[in-house]
């Protein structure tokens, strides 16, 4: 018998494996689960590593079954996050220290990750709070998929003037005097907040490497070991993907990356995926790096963004051929898919073409499903089931859960999404994030809000009967994505066979009170039998820290989702002491009737 590479010991591991759902011991041979609870039954050689977990819980890698990883990595290092953060205050004073480390050209940008019902004073940051904290340094602040506020700095670097015309889809804030304000608002789309950014300086390549090796060692150390990668605007294939290819190739991948190509070209999107098709192939590649098939975006005209913010837009009446043309290309190419849907409006027009292409060309084992869904119908729920279809859910609605109750109603807010529906229909679902531009990459975020129900914010979208036990969410966040990666049963459980994928958390997912569940995170993440991000007790088997290029990056000063230390205590004790708005139940039919107040009065409303 070949001699075991690793065994875990003395841990309370959930299995997942529903013949045996508890385990103390796990057994690697080959980067695969060997053996759970019988260790004694293996060889040790004198490479056999031992670890002894010490009591602490295990469970099977987290898979993001929506994460927009290779982007993402391109600019994590640029990128200054406000994920936890308790307070504007501390928000603006980190905005602040930033710019003054930042060199010029660059620019200051906080995309993504937060909202402003996290912090004590329950509002967002304004245009001169945000110029008083950068003067001279260019600042973007991204907020959700409907707003972007630039300062002065960065309104210049753009070439925003008084005599810039708005976009198609979008809206330049002006004072009375018609100059830019620093407020761009996405209406209806966000294309002009994304075009905008793009604007920015990038890294050079080098820096793009450890831009992205940074970013999956910061998913590691929350217990993330496989991303199904959602493509994205401005990420070009080939170009874009070429430092993931690197990492690939020299062995330096901490992720398994399954990648879905985003078409770029509006009008242009069949002739985008003709050309893909006759470079790569859904499933070339292997455990580490493969392509997954095509979307999120398959036509310009289905774009059914979510903002909440403003009413929901009618799609053009040009979707249907369109979107017909390149659902039937992808199907007789046996390509799957995956498509971006937001409001059962969209829904049900997008299943209409998809029915339409079923009666000719079988969509039936292609593993298509639709992203988010947060308004989708039982009727529509029944029409994905019969195709064969699958749902991957995000919690888009822990920010800005608040925005869609002032707009529709509490009652229309329980079911968005309706995941205990879909898991009753025998719908596959996998849960994820849709980070980095608009929700935050953390699992643990995702886990309490389909456990809890609750925003950031405190507020209760959800019926007890909706909510997810945390071992149901667990599942979604691990076999329930592995059906959107194509490889259910060869990962998201601690079974002989599967990969040996595992986190070793910092407290008990099953036991923490509620709102401990956010601050949960990973002390041994294991991919392949291999560690790849250990700290505390087991901070031997770390493969290393890495060096931060550039020395301005904001990861130097807050590497990741924020943590409280000392030099933080008094900034948000007072804020949190002269918070206007509390979170108590008796506060909050006058706080959604103020929001309500904001959505009806426009942007010279929205806290500026």
């Amino acid at each position: 018998m070949k001699a075991a590479d690793l065994i875990l010991v003395n841990g309370r591991i959930t299995t997942l494996d529903p013949q045996h759902p508890e385990a103390r011991e796990v057994v690697v041979v080959d980067g695969r689960i060997a053996g759970v609870d019988n260790a004694s039954a293996f060889h040790r050689g004198p490479g056999t590593r031992v670890v002894d977990l010490g009591g602490r819980r295990v469970i099977p890698g987290l898979n993001d079954s929506h994460l927009h990883v290779i982007r993402g990595g391109l600019n994590y290092n640029m990128e200054l996050r406000w994920e936890g953060v308790p307070s504007l205050s501390l928000a603006l004073r980190m905005l602040r220290e930033q710019a003054a480390r930042t060199p010029a050209p660059q620019w200051v940008r906080v995309v993504g990750g937060w909202s402003e019902f996290q912090f004590a004073e329950r509002r967002m940051p304004t245009l001169d709070e945000i110029n008083a904290a950068a003067p001279d340094t260019p600042v973007f602040i991204l907020h959700l998929y409907g707003r972007a506020l630039l300062n002065g700095a960065a309104l210049r670097a753009c070439g925003y003037t008084k005599e810039t015309p708005d976009p198609p889809g979008g809206e330049i804030a002006r004072d009375r005097a018609g100059n830019p304000t620093g407020l761009l608002i996405a209406r209806p789309n966000a294309t002009i907040l994304y075009a905008t950014l793009a604007k920015g300086p990038k890294l050079p390549p080098e820096y793009q490497v450890n831009s992205t090796r940074h970013f999956m060692r910061e998913l590691n150390r929350l217990g993330v070991t496989s991303v199904c990668d959602a493509g994205g605007g401005f990420q070009n294939y080939p170009e874009d993907y070429e430092v993931i290819r690197q990492l690939h190739e020299r062995g330096e991948m901490t992720l398994r990356i399954a990648y879905n190509l985003f078409t770029q070209k509006a009008g242009a999107e069949l002739e985008d995926f003709a050309r893909w098709s006759k470079a790569v192939r859904p499933g070339e590649g292997d455990d580490l790096l493969r392509c997954n098939g095509a979307g999120e975006m398959l036509v310009f005209s289905a774009a059914d963004f979510e903002d909440f913010l403003e009413p929901r837009p009618d799609l053009s009446r040009t979707l249907e051929a369109e979107l017909e043309r390149v659902v039937r290309f992808l199907a007789e190419n046996r390509w799957p898919f995956r498509l971006h849907a937001t409001y059962d409006e969209s829904i049900q027009r997008f299943l209409g073409v998809f029915e339409k292409v079923n009666r000719d060309v079988p969509l039936g084992g292609l593993h298509w499903f639709f992203d988010h869904c947060e308004t989708i119908s039982e009727r529509s729920m029944e029409r994905v089931k019969a195709l064969g279809g699958g749902i991957a859910v995000q919690h888009r609605m822990a920010f800005q859960g608040e925005y869609f109750v002032a707009r529709y109603g509490a009652k229309a807010a329980e079911r968005t999404p309706p995941i205990r529906r879909m898991l009753e229909m025998g719908i596959p679902v996998g849960a994820g994030t849709d980070a980095t531009r608009v929700a935050s990459y953390n699992p643990f975020v995702s886990l309490y809000w389909m456990t809890t129900g609750r925003t950031l914010g405190g507020l209760s979208l959800y019926p007890a009967a909706s909510r997810l036990t945390r071992e149901e969410a667990l599942r979604l966040y691990t076999q329930g994505s592995s059906w959107m990666s194509r490889d259910e049963g060869a990962r998201g459980a601690i079974v002989a066979g599967q990969l040996a994928d595992l986190a070793v958390l910092s407290d008990d997912y099953f036991r923490v009170p509620d709102e401990e569940i956010r601050s949960l995170e990973s002390v041994l993440t294991i991919l392949g039998g291999k560690p790849v991000y250990a700290a505390g007790e087991f901070k031997p088997l770390d493969p290393g820290d890495l060096p931060v290029m550039p020395d301005w990056s904001p990861v130097h000063h807050h590497p990741g989702a924020w943590r409280r230390s000392s030099a933080d205590e008094g900034i948000v004790d007072r804020a949190l002491r002269q918070a206007p708005i509390h979170r108590c139940s008796t506060e909050l039919p006058r706080w959604l009737s103020g929001l309500r107040g904001l959505l009806d009065g426009g942007c010279e409303c929205f806290a500026f």
